[in-house]
């Protein structure tokens, strides 16, 4: 498939070729325009969010919690290790969805010396709200390419993310 317009990736890999003709910045094709399309979509979904009264570390614990499931609770280390996160940055999530009234904390019934974390009604509401309209978002930037691309977008995708995490 050939690139008609030339956007920012090829602009700063033509700079760098003028001034470094050496240097092989092919790894840019790939990861500089898989970083570039993150940091612009990730405007866009901030956006998104903002109108929603989310940022998008609370909605990645809604949605975690809602996803997750009647009776959507689930334990603060589980949450901080499905995140990928800090303990300490666990809490101070948590600490805000309770002061916000959507999400709540409540003995483990199973461990007294264990809590859970779980949405509240309003909590559970706003996740799916929240959530519906972030794949909208995220469907007006991929229609930007025609289904079949798109299908196969995703496959090379997959197969970069599944190499690349099977070499952590």
């Amino acid at each position: 498939m050939q690139i008609t317009k030339v956007d920012r990736i090829g602009q700063v890999r033509a700079e760098w070729g003028r001034e470094e003709p050496g240097l092989d910045t092919a790894p840019m094709e790939v990861i500089g325009r898989i970083l570039r399309v993150a940091h612009l979509a990730d405007a866009r979904i901030r956006k998104v969010l903002r109108e929603e009264g989310l940022d998008r570390g609370s909605l990645d614990v809604l949605a975690t919690l809602r996803r997750s499931g009647p009776p959507y609770r689930l334990t603060p280390t589980q949450l901080y290790q499905e995140l990928v996160i800090t303990s300490g940055a666990m809490t101070h999530r948590i600490d805000a969805l309770v002061r916000a009234g959507l999400a709540q904390r409540i003995a483990d019934p199973a461990d007294r010396r264990s809590t859970l974390v779980g949405l509240t009604s309003r909590g559970r509401e706003l996740a799916g709200q929240a959530m519906a309209a972030h794949m909208r978002c995220e469907a007006t930037m991929t229609c930007l390419l025609p289904p079949t691309e798109r299908e196969t977008l995703a496959a090379l995708l997959a197969r970069l993310l599944h190499g690349m995490e099977e070499q952590t």
